[in-house]
């Protein structure tokens, strides 16, 4: 699930390497893809996402004094519309559509229920809303890698709580975009040219051949079980031309010196996470094998970046500090909401057990004297003219 932010720009990094990460922290220089650079795209008009730093090739300098970072935000609703949200060809916004279910105090989606494991209450709300700045920042302000020009018609599936969408739609305003979700948790007031449908993408697609420019997926490596159907299926809905971006980040626990231990709380909260997940047929790490199947689906000119997320604010450089600000505070905030599915429906723990074991989580990942991180990946594959 989805994952505000200012309007980004149309962005290119150059193809890096696809070949699946170590399942173990890497030490320096270790572990990651060639470093991304910006591309020429001849639209005179579009503007290039600023090229990232050495991923994976040169450990982030730690900032000894620690110091904090604040976070902050501009919202602007000019150009905002009260729009209902859409309904499907295959699913209307019925009552039955629109009920929850609640298990251990949290609230989750009713249709297709059971099938993603995370509440879409308001609190899982605000921090996918925060997932989504930190992402977008990682990208040095951009929405999206893939090198679009001029899109008429883009999918956002997975849409959350709709924030990338409704930034898009602000971003293209000649673009029509769809977001698509489990949840109908997206407001009413959006942009004109954006609306959301309750659907699932796993599910056959009903949208004809060959009907949008640019298809996103954000997120969904907790949620997707068939990666190669809904890879496949996005193939059929693409443009000749159009392009498939996929960004997930990969919760494999990292770090470039010694400071964490195998003891690490976070990392084996990630690992007893992806265990339980995998109890439903969802594996977590898809990051690693989706490079694979987009050559294998028939996408040409694919373009995988890796990018180095912090946890917490123990980098030096400002802006690595403000992404793991960022970062440790969506897994914070969010701790019990991600782990409560998957730990109590999975591996069969009680409530009582993963609040216990939250406190050893909750210790270590506010210790800034551990220099932990993940990676994020940036997938583009362009469906061939």
């Amino acid at each position: 699930m989805a994952d505000t932010n200012t309007p980004a720009a149309a962005a290119a990094p150059a193809k890096s390497p696809t070949s699946p990460e170590p399942a173990a922290a890497v030490a320096p220089g270790e572990g990651s893809s060639s470093q991304p650079t910006a591309a020429t795209i001849p639209d005179a008009g579009a503007t290039i996402r600023p090229p990232a730093g050495p991923t994976g090739q040169t450990a982030i300098e730690v900032d000894d004094e620690g110091s904090n970072a604040s976070v902050t935000s501009d919202e602007d609703d000019e150009g905002y519309s009260d729009s209902i949200a859409g309904s499907s060809a295959t699913t209307s916004l019925s009552s039955s559509v629109r009920d929850y279910t609640f298990e251990n105090n949290r609230r989750y989606h009713k249709f297709h229920e059971g099938k993603y494991h995370f509440p879409n209450d308001e609190p899982e709300q605000a921090r996918e809303d925060m997932r989504h700045c930190m992402m977008v920042h990682v990208g040095g302000g951009a929405l999206h890698y893939a090198p679009l020009q001029n899109p008429q018609k883009i999918l956002d599936v997975g849409t959350g709580t709709g924030i990338w969408a409704i930034d898009m739609g602000d971003e293209y305003p000649e673009a029509e975009i769809v977001g698509i979700d489990l949840s109908p948790i997206q407001p009413s007031w959006v942009p004109s040219n954006v609306r959301f449908i309750v659907d699932d993408a796993e599910q056959p697609w009903v949208t004809p051949p060959e009907t949008y420019d640019y298809i996103h997926v954000r997120g969904m490596a907790s949620g997707i079980k068939n990666w190669v159907g809904l890879i496949e299926q996005s193939y059929t809905a693409l443009k000749p031309g159009g392009w498939l971006e996929i960004q997930d980040l990969n919760w494999t626990y990292r770090c470039d010196d010694t400071s964490m231990g195998p003891d690490y709380a976070v990392a084996q909260m990630a690992k007893h996470i992806g265990e339980g997940l995998g109890k439903f047929g969802v594996k977590i790490y898809s990051p690693e094998d989706n490079p694979a199947r987009l050559e294998a689906a028939g996408f040409v000119d694919i373009r995988h970046s890796i990018d180095k997320v912090p946890v917490g604010t123990w980098p030096k450089d400002p802006n690595m500090k403000m992404i793991g600000l960022y970062n440790r505070s969506t897994v914070y905030d969010g701790l019990h909401g991600i782990t409560m599915g998957p730990l109590t429906r999975g591996l069969k723990w009680t409530p009582e057990e993963v609040e216990l074991f939250l406190v050893r989580v909750r210790k270590d990942l506010m210790n800034s004297r551990i220099h932990s991180y993940v990676n994020m990946h940036t997938l583009c594959g362009q469906k061939p003219l």
